[in-house]
């Protein structure tokens, strides 16, 4: 019997359900072959019901679909068994606490796990020695809790008392004696109740949780949208472009071919004129030889009648083909088509330079408004992510402005420039636009020397003949100006004006964000120092300008960034 009883003990290792610790109850095998109380598995599969994929607790096969547990039927006789013989089940070695666990505080030698702790003994205990917690009446009013391994924490320190109390006005846990003296005339509750109001609380907070959780995730599919729209209009915009610039050079090929054929065609024309005057001329020569070899024969004529008689038929002349009216031009013939096309290549030059930065900044316009993004730069480095290349339009400058660096500086002069007229150019006042339009986010510098400068951006369409306020920056509804001198500055708009800080250094840094209209203008040194911001609405493109009124001498130049 001993010996049968020994077998039960060695075999009840394998009688264990891995989940609940317990000896199996209903027991049923898996596809892995791992066995479990019927119960046990399907709390654990009901768990991972969401994932649609199921797992054996002990060597974590997955299966897809649920699989159907099978009724293992030599286990549940071999339990059946176990039960009869009144042996205990042996313990794994998984039922014994670990470095990680709470220990049962009445377990001698090797402890078990604790399965609950008590907050009024207060102490731990595994599953044997709690069965008193749920056999005797008055332990069976005990609070029981999961495992604690701090259960001291809940002693109050001062009155060595289990603190079932909650003070509202320390936001601290108390014990029943705390109110009397520390805690007196404190808003005072029971842990209980406490726990439910922070409880409500906590179900209020989850809830906004996971509102935002569902508002996130559809901004996430939103987003995700955003950037299938982006990568097919990108995909879009480059294949549009690359038909139009295929248009543009088939265009650009096919002038070339007519221009070949005209030439060709007016080479032959004038070839053959001139070839037709050639054979004229030598035919010319031809009869003039002949004419010359009669005429040395009759020379020789011995009888002067006869000579006199035949003179007169003999020296008249054919009408001569008259040569005097041939121009020869040499190598100037064509040399014309080639200053035409000469001509047509840089004015395309001039377009393309100019449209150019159309187009590109067109693409850095390109940007999704992020409701976390910053609006505006901060750092002069974040600036320069921004900066464009601008020159000056010298068919807006002020014959009185002098344009150097490759357009990039304009300078006061007392001499009027030899700059011939053009509709776009400011007649009275000394201004000058740039000729690039602005779109998007952009970025530039100006420095300045001198005593004044009057930095700004204006419509295309400003007016520019005579000296009305409609041409001058900041007098109007169609520009935005920042006048500087040595001691003062000021903003203008449509002729209101506002004190600035002057600034501290001569190189005054713009920055232009179209679409969010954005204006700001900054002072330029160690630091980017705001000097003043404009949120409005634009409503065209804008250009850079620059104006130099009083003072010759005074120059400005846009920097190079790049």
């Amino acid at each position: 019997m001993e010996q049968k009883g020994g077998q039960l003990e060695q075999v009840s290792f394998s009688l264990l359900c891995s989940i609940c610790l317990d000896l199996l109850k209903d027991p049923v095998t898996i596809p892995c072959r791992h066995s479990y109380c019927m119960s046990c598995i399907k709390t654990h599969w009901d768990e991972e019901d969401q994932r649609k994929i199921y797992s054996c607790p002990q060597c974590r096969q997955t299966f897809t679909p649920r699989p159907v547990p099978v009724k293992n039927t030599m286990l549940a006789a071999l339990v059946e068994q176990l039960k009869k013989t009144g042996l205990q089940a042996a313990p794994a070695d998984h039922c014994f606490a670990g470095p990680e666990d709470v220990a049962c505080d009445v377990c001698t030698g090797r402890k078990r796990k604790a399965l609950k702790s008590c907050l009024t003994c207060p102490a731990s205990y595994c599953e044997n020695h709690l069965q008193p917690h749920y056999d005797a009446p008055p332990l069976k009013k005990h609070k029981l809790v999961s495992p604690l391994e701090k259960l001291q924490e809940n002693i109050c320190s001062r009155h060595d008392e289990v603190m079932m109390m909650f003070c509202r006005t320390d936001q601290q846990s108390i014990c029943y004696l705390c109110p009397v003296d520390e805690h007196k005339g404190h808003d005072t509750v029971s842990a209980a109740a406490e726990r439910t109001e922070k409880q409500k609380e906590l179900e209020v907070s989850r809830q906004q949780i996971q509102q935002r959780i569902q508002d996130r995730e559809k901004d996430v599919k939103l987003l995700q949208q955003e950037v299938e729209t982006i990568s097919r209009s990108a995909d879009k915009s480059v294949e549009d472009s690359e038909k139009i610039f295929t248009e543009l050079i088939r265009l650009i090929q096919k002038r070339s071919s007519d221009v070949k054929q005209q030439i060709r065609s007016q080479q032959e024309n004038e070839v053959s004129r001139v070839k037709e005057l050639q054979e004229k001329l030598e035919q010319e020569i031809t009869e003039l030889k002949r004419k010359d070899a009669e005429l040395k024969q009759f020379s020789h004529t011995e009888d002067n009648n006869q000579f006199l008689l035949n003179y007169p038929s003999l020296s008249q002349l054919s009408a001569s083909t008259n040569s005097s009216s041939i121009n020869i031009r040499p190598l100037r013939y064509f040399e014309d088509v080639t200053a035409a096309v000469s001509e047509l290549r840089d004015q395309l030059q001039d377009i393309l330079r100019e449209k150019w930065t159309n187009i590109s900044l067109a693409v850095t316009e390109v940007e999704v408004l992020l409701p976390d993004s910053k609006t505006e730069p901060e750092t002069r480095a974040e600036f320069l992510k921004y900066s464009c290349e601008i020159t000056l339009d010298p068919n807006t400058a002020h014959t009185q402005l002098l344009l150097t660096e490759g357009n990039r500086n304009a300078k006061r002069v007392r001499h009027q420039q030899s700059y011939p007229s053009h509709p776009d150019r400011f007649t009275h006042w000394r201004q000058v636009l740039s000729r690039e339009s602005l779109n998007g986010r952009c970025y530039w510098e100006v420095e300045w020397k001198g005593k004044e400068v009057r930095v700004a951006v204006a419509y295309k369409n400003i007016s520019r003949a005579g000296e009305s306020y409609e041409c001058l920056f900041g007098r109007n509804d169609k520009s935005w100006m920042l006048y500087c001198d040595t001691t003062s500055s000021s903003f203008w708009f449509n002729d209101v004006f506002t004190p600035v800080s002057p600034p501290q250094s001569y190189r005054i840094g713009v920055y232009l964000d179209h679409r969010a209209g954005i204006l700001s203008f900054y002072n330029v040194s160690e630091t980017m120092t705001l000097l003043h911001r404009v949120q409005t609405t634009f409503t065209q493109p804008l250009h850079a300008g620059l104006r130099l009124d009083h003072f010759n001498g005074d120059t400005a130049e846009f920097c190079k960034l790049k």
